[in-house]
């Protein structure tokens, strides 16, 4: 079986994020991973109610495209009879590893008893584990968050009942459920966790710099670092880390990275052009435009005056219309990314 080492050679994530994390974005943000290592990549959360009944491929969530890396579909479930089905139709579809979700904090997941909720059921959750390596030919992780409490003893012996349980490897959001996407990440709990495991520990939160990316490294010696949704406005982090540690790049990524601070406006412009002809490759007329007003309501946050960005493509219609008022927007010298924001839509 495959380990995560070799599955990830590259040590940066996205995150599986609804909504976002499908077809057209991995696409446009396969440009900027190294080309000559392997990389897991994630899948929007998947329900394992309903993938047995599905066609694998042909749903907008289980698209891919012609060069997918290490596929590594994200699950939801409870009950073993849909899980068994739905890791057997994955392997199918090209999965290198699954992982299960109990870091979703929506209350659609806590009413069917998935995502966080399982965290409040220590020995609920290990049989979740417990039943889908049962079932699972390829590695099996967790993605979590802190849980409902904000108790260390508890978050550990949770992660060692998942691991006694077989888990391969541990994502850690060291946020509350209550906290959702605000308040900031305690990753000294990622810390915690990479003391006291013996399985490799992915750190997530908080991230939306390269900066940050080293100082989670060097902060809690996790194994990995997933970043969400700040890739949905600054992708080059993920070039210019690989480019600041060596790792080879070709000169088209190198490309990539913004020179100064004027040039990221311009780069995030080309990289939201990609983003959207690839979801007009993808998927409906209809379901493209829905993708991709979602997208730049998440990525303006970073943008000074981007409500006007947002305000401005919801009116287009067209991949034609989207392009050319990007095109135009792109001009403007004044425009800028910022480094952070507090604002989480």
């Amino acid at each position: 079986m495959a380990t995560f080492q070799s599955l990830n050679q590259f040590p940066l994530n996205l995150a599986p994020m609804v909504g976002l994390s499908h077809v057209a974005l991995r696409k446009s943000l396969d440009n900027y991973y190294p080309k000559s290592l392997s990389v897991i990549m994630p899948t929007e959360m998947l329900n394992s109610r309903r993938l047995p009944g599905q066609e694998l491929g042909e749903t907008a969530q289980t698209k891919t495209f012609d060069e997918e890396r290490n596929l590594q579909p994200q699950i939801l479930g409870n009950e073993e009879k849909f899980i068994a089905k739905s890791i057997e139709k994955l392997c199918d579809w090209g999965a290198s590893a699954i992982d299960i979700n109990m870091g979703c904090p929506v209350k659609k997941a806590l009413k069917h008893n998935y995502g966080v909720s399982l965290m409040g059921d220590i020995k609920y959750a290990g049989e979740i584990v417990r039943i889908t390596k049962k079932h699972s030919p390829i590695p099996v992780s967790v993605k979590l968050r802190a849980g409902e409490q904000k108790d260390p003893k508890y978050l550990l012996e949770f992660c060692e009942t998942l691991v006694e349980n077989g888990v391969d490897w541990l994502t850690l959001h060291p946020r509350l459920a209550s906290q959702k996407r605000k308040g900031n990440a305690d990753w000294n709990q990622i810390k915690f966790l990479t003391e006291n495991l013996k399985v490799p520990i992915i750190g997530n939160g908080d991230i939306q710099t390269t900066e940050d990316i080293k100082n989670m490294f060097s902060q809690t010696n996790c194994h990995g670092v997933m970043i969400g949704r700040a890739l949905t406005c600054k992708p080059w982090i993920i070039t210019e880390y690989a480019h600041s540690n060596g790792i080879k790049l070709t000169k088209e990524q190198v490309d990539l990275i913004p020179k100064n601070k004027e040039e990221e406006f311009s780069k995030y412009c080309d990289f939201l052009i990609s983003f959207i002809r690839n979801c007009f490759e993808y998927f409906t007329e209809q379901d493209a435009l829905k993708r991709i007003r979602f997208f730049i309501r998440v990525s303006h946050v970073w943008i000074n005056f981007g409500h006007s960005l947002v305000k401005t493509l919801h009116k287009a219609n067209t991949q034609d219309e989207m392009i050319s008022d990007i095109l135009r927007i792109q001009l403007n010298d004044s425009m800028r990314i910022s480094e952070r924001t507090e604002l989480r839509y």
